[in-house]
């Protein structure tokens, strides 16, 4: 059966009525914005500084290129430079930026709890390779190695911190031992304890040790009042105090040199 010619389309017509599909363009990604440049001296400056310390040491070098050199270690990438330069500003010194306290470090910025924990291992590094130098050793022979020993465990220390070294008969240098920690001007002291620790190691003699943080070793009245209440507390038990040295930060002082003991 035909259809009557108004109800067909001719092929033309059907074209013009049926709706037309017209393509969507694709969105298109902006572009990724580039990494900022790194200054010129950013490339290659890693391996100049090794190679600097592989062939003058650390000596010639500033603080802050040996801290670079410690924070190549953790930061693989990226100029360091800022960041030893922050910690710099924070702390004051190299032997400061190492011995301070591992919280006050993870504030700086750049120095996350990785590298806050490898700037104090290497402090406990340097410690006890100096401990090594004077532990069982005569103290008399090695009086500078273990004044350099407590100036390196001590002087650039934040807070007080009271040690004492324990001799045998022969003055062999037995233990060394951190007693009391305390603040900015004060460590709390236990003439008890410290005649108790010295009878537990069968201690012949004793030399007391404290920082001040101030960087004044001058004897305080509380410092000249503990060294004579242990000195009596010693005498009781028959050992002896040999010493007790006030570490500053650049000198220290000696009870005995100066008149107190």
């Amino acid at each position: 059966m035909k259809r009557s010619r108004a109800t067909q389309l001719s092929l033309f017509e059907a074209a013009a009525v049926a709706p037309v599909q017209i393509a969507q363009p694709k969105p298109v990604a902006p572009p990724k914005p580039k990494p900022p440049k790194q200054p010129n001296y950013v490339a290659g400056h890693r391996e100049r500084l090794r190679a600097r310390f592989l062939v003058g040491g650390a000596e010639p070098l500033p603080d802050y290129e040996l801290l670079e050199l410690l924070l190549f270690r953790c930061l693989k990438n990226g100029d360091v430079k800022p960041t030893a330069h922050r910690l710099l500003e924070e702390f004051d010194d190299f032997n400061r930026v190492l011995s301070a306290p591992i919280e006050r470090l993870k504030k700086v910025k750049g120095i996350g709890p990785e590298i806050a924990l490898d700037l104090k291992l290497i402090e406990a590094a340097t410690h006890r390779m100096s401990q090594g130098k004077v532990l069982k050793r005569p103290v008399i022979s090695s009086w500078n190695a273990l004044l350099e020993h407590c100036r390196v465990t001590m002087s650039h220390r934040e807070t007080e911190i009271f040690r004492i070294l324990f001799l045998d008969r022969k003055n062999v240098l037995i233990a060394d031992e951190i007693q009391g920690k305390g603040t900015v001007d004060h460590v709390p002291v236990y003439p008890r304890e410290v005649i108790k620790r010295a009878l537990d190691l069968n201690a012949s003699a004793l030399i007391l040790v404290h920082n001040h943080p101030s960087g004044d070793p001058t004897p305080s009245t509380a410092d000249i009042d503990m060294t004579e209440t242990i000195q009596r507390a010693c005498e009781l038990v028959g050992i002896t105090l040999h010493d007790h040295l006030i570490i500053g930060k650049s000198t220290e002082v000696s009870f005995k040199s100066e008149g107190y003991l």
